[in-house]
């Protein structure tokens, strides 16, 4: 019986993990990411974790679902380099209905080794432009477009897609309809939804480093790898409204702690938010004037605590602080610059809590001191011995010019230590 018991045991054990291994064995993996909006530093992090997860778990295809009207050029070259190194074949799907690939999407869906449009999808416009708006025409913006061009040019010519379109889409701004890009040799597959996909990729090959691979999706596991936490909060912070509001409050924070020192709170969360600010920069386009802009406005509200200007200093800050929020980022793409309303707002706000800070710190300054020696002087005091009177709650050891009889007022001119100097009040 006992014998009996242990062979069934193992015989369910041995049958369960050959199901197991035939299922895993019959099915492709496949991961999927969704990239929304401008590209940035979080995108190629992004990236970057998919392609290695995707290689370690040795998934048949990953698909990155694009919706992007552009980014930085940095992330941009970088996540190219990181799908043409993959080990895995990557198929960039710019969907849903609808969606874009602009600009540093273009550069990205023509580094995949697959590249595919919903029906109502558009590419183009990759044409580099100037931080600050105006046409290219200096030798340097010459050298971005010419290496952009060639960027572009070599991977279409690698995965054999169309390489003179490529070029006038980053010289002249064209783009295209997904069925204008079918017919072109712009992308290689017109998908309504993933199933659609999957069926057209199904067999076909594709150089990777190691050589030639070809996609068996016939059979497929579709995981979704979503951002991590940190992931998120770096997308979040690498906004340029985000990156502007948090110097502010930082600068806030600090100003208020060296105000109230000891207060502790708005030093802390003052000094989080520069950190978290400048963290942010990093991944930024910052143009180091609109910064300094920016530090200016702040450094003048604090001047005008401290300097009689009669408002000059302070209004001088607004001024300061809305122009360095125009030019902090250094970019003509609407979807990385401050928007006009939000740098208003923020502006209008700041200029508020400053000028908040600033009149009490002046009322304070001016309000007279009412402890320590200087705030005895002037008060009224009762003498309950020779040389002692009371005052505030307390006794104190006093001396006059004039000789002094219990129970009178007398007023306290100055105070010398624990001694007060008084007066009676019909002196003179």
């Amino acid at each position: 019986m006992g014998l009996f018991l242990v062979s069934t045991i193992i015989s369910f054990t041995l049958g369960t993990a050959w199901a197991t291994n035939s299922d895993r064995s019959g099915r492709s993996l496949v991961y999927t990411i969704t990239i929304n909006g401008a590209i940035g530093a979080a995108t190629f992090d992004r990236v970057a974790d998919a392609v290695e997860q995707a290689e370690d778990d040795d998934a048949e295809l990953l698909i990155i679902f694009l919706d992007t009207p552009g980014g930085f050029t940095n992330a941009t070259w970088e996540i190219n380099k990181t799908i043409l190194n993959s080990e895995v074949p990557v198929c960039v799907y710019i969907a849903p209905l609808g969606a874009t690939a602009g600009s540093a999407g273009v550069y990205i869906t023509y580094s995949a080794h697959f590249a595919a449009m919903a029906p109502t999808a558009n590419i183009g416009a990759a044409h580099p432009v100037s931080g600050t708006g105006e046409e290219i025409d200096s030798v340097m913006s010459e050298k971005i477009t010419h290496d952009a061009a060639a960027k572009i040019r070599s991977t279409a010519e690698k995965w054999g897609r169309n390489a003179e379109w490529a070029e006038r889409a980053v010289r002249e701004s064209v783009s295209l309809t997904a069925q204008e890009a079918i017919d072109s040799n712009v992308v290689d597959i017109i998908a309504a939804d993933i199933d659609d996909l999957l069926k057209q990729i199904d067999g076909r090959e594709t150089e990777l480093p190691s050589g030639t691979r070809t996609v068996d999706v016939a059979k497929v596991k579709t995981e979704k790898i979503n951002p991590t936490f940190a992931q998120k909060v770096l997308q979040v912070i690498s906004t340029p409204e985000i990156v502007l509001l948090l110097f502010s409050i930082g600068g806030l924070g600090i100003v208020l702690e060296l105000y109230n020192p000891g207060t502790m709170f708005p030093g802390v969360v003052g000094a989080i938010c520069l950190l978290l600010a400048f963290y942010g920069m990093q991944t930024l386009p910052i143009n180091t004037a609109g910064l300094a802009l920016v530090a200016l406005a702040i450094g003048l509200w604090v001047a005008e605590i401290k300097v009689v200007s009669h408002g000059l200093l302070f209004i001088g800050g607004i001024i300061s602080f809305f122009f360095g929020g125009l030019m902090l980022v250094d970019s003509v793409d609407p979807t990385l610059q401050i928007s006009l309303s939000f740098l208003i707002t923020v502006t209008v706000v700041m200029t508020a809590l400053f000028g908040l800070v600033a009149w009490l710190v002046i009322r304070a300054h001016r309000h007279q001191v009412s402890i320590g020696g200087e705030g005895m002087a002037g008060k009224i005091a009762e003498v309950r011995t020779a040389n002692m009177v009371y005052v505030d709650g307390a006794l104190w050891k006093a001396e006059c010019d004039e000789e002094l009889t219990k129970g009178e007022k007398v007023e306290i001119v100055s105070v010398n230590k624990l001694l007060l100097k008084v007066k009676k009040l019909n002196s003179q």
